[in-house]
């Protein structure tokens, strides 16, 4: 996956940043050594003399010149960390001290990324996928299916709960495994509180982890956005907002239905689920209502677009939520695996 300009550029300006922070440090340093040692100072000027005289004899054609610089500077180096030392300083006093060693804070080692830019990249995208916190208690090591009944059978499909579930999970996890290579769109529809966001947050800590960019909104909140886009004041950052919408590697629209619908909610979600279509970016909504809600709501081609290029996943059964409270107050939970 590659990062967006912008990306890019924020990542960079952070290691230009730190290089700036190291760089006013070792000034500091320098400003303390001096004044606790000046004995340190006339050193430096030494090593500076030296050099430009011994410069002016490697140019007068003096080849013994570069070998006794190295000498000499090899010696008064010695003496400086042993100066250093004297008073309880560390002998590397006086040296840029970097964050990251590897790389000497750059990002890059050679033109590879180091593992600090790698690292960064995914902080970046936890950071801007909205998704930070709760992710690291819903994924798929958290995922139990215990919840999940074998004797609630659903009246649409003839299916299982527990069957459902198992279905929608095998359905998830191809979609990660492919996810370079193939566009996918998933749509997770059913009953209350029993684990669409839940699934889709599985899916974007694979994704985020594997460093690819992921959105997370509620319907309200993406609908907001555009709004403010379509009818506030125009600016950089509500273009670059809507921009990071239809370019990322996963939009996830949760609770579709629960913002308050009207023509302009179901237009701007034509154009966004179309636009993304038109890119291959992939897209995961959750919602509570029932297919032909859908369409009613969002019209026959919003539906159509759906229809024809997203998995539907059904999900049923008892609400998770009152399960676990139930179990929190010292109840069973009804389920028969």
């Amino acid at each position: 996956m590659a990062l967006s300009n912008s990306q890019y550029d924020q990542l960079m300006c952070t290691y230009e940043q730190r290089q700036l922070d190291n760089e006013y440090q070792l000034r500091r340093r320098y400003e303390k050594a001096y004044s606790l040692i000046p004995a340190l100072e006339e050193l430096d000027h030494s090593i500076s003399s030296l050099s430009v005289e011994k410069a002016r004899s490697l140019l007068d054609g003096n080849q013994g010149a570069l070998s006794s610089l190295k000498e000499d500077v090899r010696s008064l180096s010695q003496r400086k960390s042993q100066l250093l030392e004297s008073h309880g300083l560390p002998k590397d006093y006086l040296e840029l001290h970097y964050t990251c060693p590897d790389c000497k804070d750059t990002g890059y080692i050679g033109t590879k990324k180091c593992h600090c830019f790698k690292k960064a990249i995914v902080d970046l995208l936890y950071t801007q996928s909205n998704l930070q916190e709760i992710l690291g208690k819903e994924n798929f090591s958290t995922c139990s299916l215990g919840f999940y009944s074998s004797n609630h059978i659903d009246p649409l499909t003839g299916r299982s709960s527990l069957e459902a579930i198992q279905t929608a999970l095998k359905a998830c996890h191809e979609f990660i495994d492919t996810f370079s290579t193939e566009f996918q769109n998933i749509l997770l529809y059913g009953d209350t509180g029993v684990g669409k966001t839940f699934l889709s947050h599985c899916i974007a800590k694979e994704l985020i982890d594997a460093s690819f960019s992921v959105i997370y909104f509620t319907a309200t909140q993406l609908f907001d956005i555009f709004a403010e886009s379509a009818f506030g004041r125009k600016d950089t950052k509500d273009s670059d907002a809507c921009e990071h919408i239809y370019d990322c590697d996963l939009l996830i629209i949760d609770d579709l239905g629960t913002e308050l619908p009207n023509s302009f909610t179901v237009s701007q979600l034509f154009i966004c689920l179309n636009e993304r279509i038109l890119r291959q970016k992939s897209t995961i909504i959750s919602t509570n209502l029932a297919l032909e809600d859908i369409k009613s709501i969002y019209s026959e081609r919003t539906f159509s677009r759906i229809s024809s290029n997203y998995t539907i996943l059904r999900l049923t059964g008892d609400d998770i939520r009152i399960q676990k409270k139930l179990l929190n107050l010292g109840g069973t939970k009804d389920v028969t695996p």
